[in-house]
């Protein structure tokens, strides 16, 4: 098995990638929600972000297994072979602990743009495992405790002696009676069957810092999953994704806009009102604007991660030019042209001497 493959993710991923590759995959493929079925699949994911997630095993895996190794550990083989008879590792492992810790969780959550422009509170409501309040995790029944394996005598591990051609061997594995724990749970508790762990809902609450883009996350140590039979838990993860604002768009820190203004309002000047996140402000309309031009109001933008103090909003000016002119109207339009001696030629010609279209004919041409 290819643990990359497994993921999705490309051999030179970061641990963020893997992460957030198994956070997916793992949400998608948890029995609890695709089914009984699906849980090889899901047993392949976590299996392969173990490996993956980890420097050390990352690099040993990366070293053979992923590149056609031999796939097995040389001192597992001694271990099998020679055991405690060799002092091997297996003569000092013990028994294998019940608790494995839970599963790292991951919630969608969705928020306006005002949200991230101040930074803001929100409750989320998911279900999740939580330890066992009968029996506290261990997975006993209230009053009762584990006892030693009689298989065993508590080690964890059975020997046998084998022939070989290198003469006797002694090999040692999991006690197949308590699976390698050293103990058997006689009396599982009643209520969790032995889990340790039940599924409940719970509220998280979440803070949003100012700033937040779509597709950050937010991460809550030990608030994701409990793990069976005592074991931590696992992290929560908040995906946040910030809606589209009807009137602002999103650069950096800052909000872009557009505002329109009729034509005598930038050739007079004016003084305008916008509804910001902090409410109506005014802004001034210089006397002259062009059409394009961006006026800023400073301070009013996101609020910044990292830093202090806020973006700024970009404003375009769009001016809009009459089309539904009455008679009188158009009067006063071509008296004003008259007076300033203009004319169809006039809006033609740029600042540099040369007409638009000539301009626009050099550029289709690639010139």
């Amino acid at each position: 098995m290819d643990y990359y493959e497994t993921l999705g993710v490309k051999r030179d991923a970061t641990q963020a990638e893997i992460r957030k590759a198994y956070l997916r995959l793992s949400k998608e493929l948890h029995p609890d929600h695709a089914g009984p079925e699906k849980a090889e699949e899901y047993k392949a994911v976590n299996e392969a972000y173990t490996v993956l997630s980890n420097e050390k095993s990352r690099r040993e895996y990366d070293a053979g297994g992923a590149q056609g190794g031999f796939g097995f550990d040389v001192g597992d083989i001694f271990s099998t072979f020679f055991g405690a008879g060799m002092g091997g590792a297996a003569s000092s492992r013990g028994p294998i602990p019940r608790g494995e810790r839970g599963q790292d969780s991951l919630l969608q959550l969705s928020v306006e743009l005002k949200d991230v422009v101040f930074g803001a509170e929100r409750d989320l409501h998911s279900s999740f495992f939580v330890r066992c309040h009968s029996c506290e995790g261990d997975a006993c029944a209230p009053g009762t405790s584990p006892v030693p394996c009689s298989s065993c005598g508590g080690s964890g591990t059975i020997q046998r002696v084998a022939n070989s051609l290198f003469g006797q061997m002694v090999t040692q594995a999991p006690c197949p009676d308590c699976q390698g724990h050293g103990t058997i749970i006689t009396t599982p508790c009643p209520q969790c069957h032995g889990e340790g762990r039940l599924r409940e809902d719970k509220t998280v609450h979440v803070k949003i810092p100012a700033g937040m883009e779509s597709g950050m996350q937010l991460r809550f140590s030990n608030e994701g999953d409990a793990g069976r039979q005592g074991g931590g838990y696992g992290d929560l993860y908040v995906e946040v994704t910030v809606k589209p604002d009807p009137i602002y768009q999103r650069s950096g820190s800052d909000l872009l806009a557009e505002v329109q203004i009729p034509m005598t309002s930038a050739a007079l000047g004016a003084t305008i009102t916008i509804p910001t996140f902090d409410g109506e402000k005014e802004l001034e309309i210089p006397a002259g604007t062009d059409s394009g031009t961006v006026l800023t109001m400073k301070g009013l933008g996101v609020g910044r991660m990292r830093g202090s103090g806020r973006g700024n909003i970009r404003m375009t000016i769009a001016v809009k030019t009459p089309t539904d002119l009455d008679k009188e109207q158009r009067e006063v339009l071509e008296n004003l042209a008259t007076l300033r001696g203009e004319s169809f030629a006039d809006a033609e010609l740029s600042s540099e001497g040369q007409s638009f279209f000539s301009k626009l004919k050099e550029r289709l041409a690639g010139r």
